[in-house]
């Protein structure tokens, strides 16, 4: 159990890929959102949950906000997590890393670094939504999103820009760890259920450990 440390989980997409929403789909008897929560609460003393849909998941007990910046992507919720966050180190991860580990969050949760934002990269891409931040990024992530919010103002801009988490990135630098590198990789760490294809892949898998 890490001490000190909130264990952020982001909700706040409306999967419109997917048809449903995705964090309440099951695997088994239990919902995807339900395995994520053990999966903190085992980790972390200090749960939340950033959703902007909160009556669907009153059913898990846990503290939960809403984004202060609506319909402006991840950026916005991890803005919300940190806002609502106690603590000074976090631990921030998206509903829909079913396959996420203990063994992966604990190393980069003991990565020693001095950067403000510590995430890894894997199958080609910065995994952004499964990272430790400092509560110190709440500030430049207001920042970024008042800019978005202000710029949208002034150009009258009918359609909402949702900010990407890269953005804080690329302002406050990051610590970026080879994922695959490490001895207990596996290709599905960063497995993402985004589509019904995605989902359905996903029980394949598990069908598989399981024989």
């Amino acid at each position: 159990m890490h001490k000190d440390v909130t264990g952020i989980i982001l909700s706040g997409g409306k999967s419109s890929r997917m048809g449903q929403n995705k964090s309440l789909m099951k695997i088994g008897g239990t919902t995807i959102i339900e395995g994520v929560v053990d999966l903190m609460l085992s980790l972390f003393p200090e749960v939340i949950l950033i959703t902007n849909e909160p009556d669907d998941y009153k059913f898990l007990g846990l503290p939960t906000y809403e984004d202060v910046f609506r319909h402006r992507g991840p950026l916005a919720g991890i803005h919300s997590g940190l806002k609502h966050s106690k603590t000074n180190i976090n631990f921030i991860i998206s509903c829909d890393l079913p396959l996420m580990t203990k063994e992966m969050i604990n190393y980069l949760m003991e990565y020693k670094t001095d950067k403000l934002i510590t995430v890894a990269k894997a199958d080609g891409f910065i995994q952004q939504l499964a990272g430790k931040y400092s509560k110190e990024c709440l500030s430049p992530s207001e920042n970024i999103l008042k800019e978005v919010v202000n710029n949208e103002n002034r150009d009258a801009v009918q359609k909402k820009r949702k900010c990407n988490v890269l953005s804080l990135i690329d302002l406050l630098g990051a610590e970026i760890i080879s994922a695959e590198s490490l001895p207990f990789y596996n290709e599905d760490l960063y497995f993402n259920m985004n589509r019904t294809e995605d989902y359905n892949l996903l029980l394949n898998k598990l069908r598989l450990k399981e024989k």
